[in-house]
């Protein structure tokens, strides 16, 4: 089917506008965007700091920012001038986890020194929340009114943290909670990776109750699609998982292309319902189309990795960090 450009871009468009309310995808506030034609082109850029930068997060700018973990650094990339531009952090930060609010704001995980950190772009001024417990707080995620919420993996703990007035709130868990994403009814889902269970927490009342898996199913990150299905990528299976959340129920579970040993890892969803993960060892990307199950891989051009967080921006392009090679990419 042949689509001009005018078309394409008035569906980005509509996709934008029909996302403002509901994120989804890796609930970081910025609604992803679909394309409604993938080339599948891949284009990488070496990181100025390639110490295990991690986990991208698209802006309100366009731009793609990275957590730099062991430089204890936030770097952006300007995605029309193709330019990097880095900001220092409190040392012992060791930045895991980071997102971007509608204001521009960063806020990242403090997963060296137990803190919650916030960014201005604008004046390089960091500011550090710090978590009651301490421990290491790891992936985090935002919602519609400003709260964000993250996981404590070490410290066995989900965190709340309002950004509008710096109040923290600690809810206790079990089994090392890791990924973190949020349902059509604000609920709270997490990844017990070390228990092969999935956590929902209830933001009303703080009661935590638990999807069991497979066991030895290692859930490791989780995102949610426009429909309000959770997707969760099963590292110790080989497999993507489709959840009912509301049902509280596995709908189904879908084996990639690498098998048990391909190390699915990332996983995100765009505006069209379309779910990408990655398999970290075999350095491939997968997209599926869940309605009509079609599987594409798209290998990367460089290997060695070691991609631990993908998103889709609000044009529908999906970028991934290699934490092992220092590369960011994305696939267009």
């Amino acid at each position: 089917m042949r689509h001009t450009r005018r078309g394409v871009t008035l569906g980005l468009i509509a996709v934008a506008l029909a996302g403002t309310a509901w994120a989804g995808g890796s609930d970081y506030g910025i609604a992803p965007g679909a394309r409604p034609i993938l080339g599948g082109k891949i284009s990488e850029w070496a990181v100025p700091t390639p110490k295990f930068a991690r986990d991208p997060a698209p802006g309100p700018d366009g731009n793609i920012y990275i957590a730099v973990m062991r430089g204890n650094k936030i770097a952006r990339f300007d995605t029309r001038a193709k330019t990097f531009k880095e900001w220092d952090l409190p040392s012992g930060a060791q930045p895991h986890g980071l997102l971007v609010d509608r204001r521009g704001q960063v806020w990242y995980t403090g997963n060296g020194n137990g803190t919650i950190g916030q960014l201005d772009p604008a004046t390089g001024k960091v500011t550090e929340h710090r978590a009651p417990s301490g421990g290491d707080p790891h992936t985090l995620i935002i919602d519609g009114a400003g709260v964000i919420w993250f996981t404590v993996q070490g410290g066995s703990r989900i965190g709340r943290l309002d950004t509008r007035t710096g109040k923290m709130t600690e809810y206790p868990t079990a089994a090392r909670p890791y990924g973190i994403a949020l349902d059509k009814a604000g609920n709270v889902w997490f990844c017990e990776i070390a228990a092969g269970k999935l956590g929902k927490l209830d933001p009303k009342t703080g009661t935590i109750t638990e999807l069991a898996l497979d066991r030895g199913s290692q859930p490791r990150r989780m995102a949610t699609s426009p429909d309000g299905s959770l997707w969760v990528t099963l590292y110790g299976k080989g497999a993507l998982l489709r959840v009912d959340p509301a049902a509280m129920k596995v709908v189904k579970e879908y084996a990639l292309p690498a098998g048990r040993g391909g190390g699915p890892y990332a996983v995100t969803v765009d505006a069209a319902g379309i779910v990408w993960a990655n398999e970290i060892a075999t350095d491939t990307v997968v997209r599926l189309d869940p309605q009509t199950e079609q599987i594409r891989v798209f290998p990367l051009p460089s290997t060695g990795v070691g991609i631990r967080k993908m998103i889709v921006d609000a044009e529908g392009r999906l970028w991934y960090m290699g934490s092992h090679n220092g590369r960011l990419g994305v696939i267009e």
